[in-house]
């Protein structure tokens, strides 16, 4: 198993490399290849998680817990790396090298995060993913996307700044038992977990929570979310969405064990149900009456932090299960529905979704799949997110927290309310004369040239086309279009691939898990459950 492993950790770094030198061609090639050999190797890495919790090195560890974020990571590296090559076909080699290199290093921050065996170097691979995917936000270089970007860097800078400082309280915690020459190990810190002060362990949670909640986008730390998830192009906020919020929850949860081994498990469950029940509080309030349909997505997100916070706060098995199975089940549904706003963001040129009027017509395939996206969201059967959302109010009721569990019922219903309005208008509403408008395209959507006349007011971008990603792609194909009208028909069947792989995932997910991800998520939950006892 080291080496695969290993090959985890060189191939996408590798790939990352070469394709800063390599025409868009190819990059787009090699990215691809690299997210589907890396998914493979994920996939390798189940048996032995479920037999045991290999450890190399004393750096490297893949258990159930790391293996199940790990397969979330490697699914929407795959699949959003066969949507960027429909996304940015028209772009320019110099646009389309400096996206490959940033994706790929960022799907390597995050698939190396989940496979650090200790506090310390979680910390770190998660800064990274905070550096790369910064950059990435700002790409577009537009006024909107710098801003988003800074707001991002210095919320997440804060937070990783306290992130910093539970790591060190956990190191002093740990240093009192196992000596000055820990490495902050998982492991041992929750083997001698009955033995730590108690004082450390304490603000060590508290601060892992404010600080890491910040990247997971918990409340009241979410603030950078909406915009950045907006701004950045489709497949960074796909990523951004699915990955990254999860992998920074991964690192709460490490600290969640080591918090419940030392304390017992009512302090760090009933710190999460706080955080959780505010943030899908807020999320299902702010869903309704959004704009921009990626701004819409993001709170979403928020939302289903929400959701995996109180799931870990109702502490019975089959509520752990239900969490990480949503883990999973969240990544492909929110993969699936950032890649079906990015469809309708190029063929009407804006993400104000007041512009947006009879998807299921216009985009005969998209328009269904972004539709049955916004149902898996929205935990309807036969979505893996039903499933997961039953296991987790089951678990709730199991332990006899009544109320929390009807909190999150009823909220979760609100946010499908606040969903269902927003997308029932763009995919179901006519346009004028049964024919949808199309409003001029704002800065961050301009696309340069004539076949974009009205259009092309947009900043000059870093590598001089002045054009967002999905302006550019629109203006290769609205060529003849009467009076800007939108005509039926996809961008790109690269857009569309994805998204039928991901609704296969949810479908098998909700249906039928295989054996083998059942076994490695009851070990999984075991872990987590153990811990608190």
């Amino acid at each position: 198993m080291l080496g695969v492993i290993l090959a985890i950790l060189i191939v996408p770094l590798a790939v990352a490399v070469v394709s800063f030198f390599v025409p868009a061609r190819v990059a787009a090639g090699i990215t691809i290849a690299s997210g589907v050999a890396s998914f493979g190797l994920v996939l390798a890495l189940v048996p032995a998680a479920v037999r045991g919790a290999p450890t190399y090195w004393s750096y490297l560890r893949a258990d159930a817990v790391s293996v199940v974020f790990l397969l979330a990571t490697g699914f929407l590296y795959a699949a959003v790396a066969v949507y960027a090559a429909g996304y940015l076909k028209g772009r320019s080699d110099r646009y389309a090298r400096r996206f490959y290199l940033g994706f790929n290093v960022f799907a390597w921050a995050m698939l190396a995060a989940p496979l650090m065996s200790s506090l310390a170097l979680l910390w770190i691979a998660i800064e990274i993913t905070t550096v790369v995917s910064a950059l990435l936000v700002a790409i577009e270089d537009t006024d909107g996307a710098a801003e988003a970007s800074w707001k991002y860097v210095l919320i997440a800078s804060a937070g990783l700044g306290l992130a910093l400082l539970a790591t060190i309280f956990a190191y002093y915690a740990g240093a009192q038992v196992l000596g000055e020459h820990s490495n902050l190990a998982i492991a041992p810190l929750i083997a001698v977990g009955p033995r730590l002060p108690k004082t450390p362990v304490e603000l060590a949670f508290l601060l892992a929570v404010l600080g890491f909640g910040t990247k997971v986008g918990l409340v009241p730390v979410h603030t950078w979310l909406p915009d950045a998830h907006s701004e950045a192009p489709t497949p960074v906020s796909a990523l951004l969405s699915g990955a990254l919020l999860a992998t920074s929850f991964y690192a709460i949860l490490r600290f969640y064990q080591v918090a419940a081994a030392a304390l017992g498990s009512g302090f760090p469950r009933g710190t999460l149900l706080v955080f959780g029940i505010a943030s899908l509080l807020l999320a299902s309030l702010y869903l309704f009456g959004q704009r921009d349909i990626k701004r819409m997505l993001a709170y979403s997100s928020v939302e289903h932090m929400g959701i995996l916070a109180i799931g870990v706060s109702f502490g019975a098995p089959i509520a752990l299960a239900g969490v990480l199975l949503h883990v999973l089940a969240h990544a492909a549904a929110k993969g699936n529905a950032f890649m079906g706003a990015g469809v309708f963001t190029v063929k009407y040129r804006t993400k104000q979704m007041s512009a947006m009027r009879d998807g299921l017509r216009l985009l005969p395939w998209s328009g269904p799949l972004f539709l049955l996206a916004v149902f898996a969201l929205s935990a309807l059967p036969p979505s893996g997110l039903f499933r997961s959302e039953f296991e987790i109010v089951a678990g709730g009721l199991d332990s006899r927290s009544y109320a929390a569990a009807a909190i999150l019922v009823i909220l979760v219903t609100v946010a499908f309310f606040g969903l269902a309005t927003s997308v029932t208008r763009v995919l179901l509403a006519p346009g004028p004369d049964g024919q949808a408008p199309v409003e001029k395209a704002p800065v961050e959507l301009a696309a340069v040239g004539a076949d974009t006349a009205g259009g092309a007011h947009g900043t000059a971008s870093a590598d001089g086309t002045g054009a967002h990603a999905d302006g550019a792609a629109a203006a290769a194909r609205t060529r003849g279009r009467a009076g800007g009208a939108v005509t039926p028909g996809e961008p790109s069947a690269w857009m569309v691939v994805p998204v039928l792989a991901g609704l296969a995932i949810l479908a098998l997910l909700g249906i039928h898990p295989p054996g083998e991800l059942t076994s490695l998520i009851s070990q999984a939950a075991a872990q987590l459950r153990g811990a608190g006892r």
